[in-house]
């Protein structure tokens, strides 16, 4: 049998046919540089099957910094339209800058690339980096943030990366209420029949978009997780097991080569609440957890007091590293079952906090600035007083600024959960440090707060702590040059005030 000439014309235009099995292959192929880790072969085996099963809904949970946008946003969707040239193929991220830099990067990948992708090249009419699309087929990409406007644009992929910001967008029930809207009334009628829907994330909360989708309300069942944790913590005598097959306590190996030393530190520095949710993929309800049980403590008295009834701390004014503040939450209310004014001091010694004093009482207007002053005047070095500049505060500051010097209204940044949450890894790495009982009795008044916050009747106590410490050791050490913030973290020796 002969091959007429017009056949092996035809042959000789015959685009190649893609050669990549997965998504790895294709990222290895286009940078020798790429590393393909275990936890990569997991990802790469959800996505193939995500792509070959009709409605396919499929949820990747890996820890920050892993590796898994690259992969499966990135190398997945150039993978995609290699199999599939006519694939319209939607990204959307927290915001639209961030969803953009996806749709530019791919773009480039195939500006670059594309004869090894089969041919691929982008059209010059429709080539920006929020959409463009491939010469002589319907694919392409198409970028927005989540929240956005989908309407008139067609989705044969689905790719959700990040949907969530951080921390403060992960505790308002407002934003995350909104970004479920989103998904249900937006971005899930803009799906083709039988197109797969993927959510790459971080968890935050039980209530982020992937806690959404996965209630049994919401159709949980329909959806594959792979959730790979940082540290693998299945219990075999359970007949759990790892997706990575790691014996327990074992440490994942990611593509930027994370050591076990690096991972110990990042689990110290970041707390259990966040921890358990963004490195372990297992966010558990708000019923405390954001502070620990335990807490760092000191029973040496580091002030010393004056027959006038003053206390005076040693080397307060006299040394950078020495500083004395008061912090307030106010509340005017005296009637019972209101909330509580509190008042503290705090003494920063280097990078460690230590709680001097409180004061949390029912008060009205007149009793409360009776309390400033007397507070003042029992710590005299605490010139610098915190005020929240917003309800009750502004009323005292001009009631009081003519009396006292150093009063600094602070406006509150994001919620009450995440103040708190900011300050967290500060207290279970023990640079925060309350008294004993039997130095200050009413700690303990503080401490249940503590534990259960923020699910406790009141926060008060909280509320003056997160102001204190994020003043005194986040704000003042970050802006102002004195360290880094992982020099928070550093080795350094205790401060021993039996020596003063």
């Amino acid at each position: 049998m002969t091959t007429s000439v017009f056949g092996l014309m035809a042959q000789a235009f015959e685009k190649p046919k893609p050669r990549f099995a997965t998504p790895g292959e294709l990222a290895q192929a286009l940078d020798p540089k790429t590393v393909q880790t275990r936890a990569m072969d997991l990802i790469d085996e959800a996505l193939v099957w995500a792509w070959n099963t009709p409605d396919a809904r499929l949820i990747i949970s890996v820890p920050p910094q892993a590796g898994k946008s690259q992969r499966a946003t990135r190398r997945f969707a150039e993978w995609a339209l290699s199999q599939n040239p006519d694939t319209r193929i939607t990204v959307c991220s927290y915001n639209t800058d961030t969803a953009r830099r996806w749709g530019r990067t791919i773009r480039d990948d195939i500006n670059e690339h594309g004869d090894a992708l089969g041919g691929l090249v982008i059209r010059h009419d429709v080539s920006s980096q929020s959409e463009w699309q491939l010469d002589g087929h319907d694919g392409g990409v198409f970028t927005a943030g989540v929240g956005a406007s989908l309407t008139g644009r067609p989705s044969d992929l689905m790719i959700v990366d990040d949907p969530v910001k951080g921390r403060e967008d992960a505790d308002s029930a407002r934003y995350q209420e909104r970004n479920w809207d989103w998904w249900r009334e937006v971005a899930m009628t803009r799906l083709a029949p039988g197109a797969p829907a993927i959510i790459i994330m971080t968890r935050w909360s039980p209530d982020d978009l992937g806690g959404k989708v996965l209630k049994p309300e919401n159709g949980g069942e329909d959806w594959r997780v792979l959730n790979i944790p940082a540290q693998a913590d299945h219990r075999p005598e359970l007949g759990e097991t790892d997706p990575l097959g790691r014996e327990p306590g074992e440490w994942m190996v990611t593509t930027r080569g994370m050591t076990a030393a690096q991972w110990e530190r990042r689990k110290r520095d970041t707390g259990p609440r966040s921890w358990a949710a963004l490195y372990q993929g297992k966010p558990t309800p708000d019923e405390g957890g954001i502070f620990p049980r335990d807490w760092a403590t000191y029973d040496v008295a580091p002030w010393q007091e004056r027959p006038d009834g003053s206390r005076w701390v040693p080397g307060v004014g006299e040394r950078d590293d020495h500083e004395l503040a008061m912090s307030w939450d106010l509340t005017f209310s005296d009637t019972k079952g209101s909330d509580y004014v509190v008042g503290q001091v705090w003494l920063r010694v280097q990078n460690e906090m230590f709680l001097l004093d409180m004061v949390r009482r029912r008060m009205n207007f007149n009793a409360t600035c009776e309390a400033i002053l007397a507070m003042r005047a029992r710590w005299p070095q605490a010139i610098q007083t915190f005020v929240e500049d917003k309800a009750n505060g502004p009323a005292v500051i001009n009631a009081l600024q003519r009396q006292l010097v150093g009063l600094v209204p602070v406006m509150p940044e994001g919620s009450k959960i995440a103040r708190a949450s900011a300050v967290s890894p500060l207290a279970f790495a023990g640079n925060i440090k309350l008294p004993t009982a039997a130095l200050l009795p009413n700690v303990e008044e503080l401490r249940e707060e503590l534990v259960n916050f923020p699910t406790s009747k009141h926060d008060d106590t909280v509320d003056a702590l997160s102001q204190a410490v994020n003043q005194m050791l986040l704000h003042p050490l970050i802006n102002g040059g004195r360290v880094t913030p992982g020099d928070l973290f550093d080795d350094f020796t205790p401060v021993d005030f039996s020596t003063w």
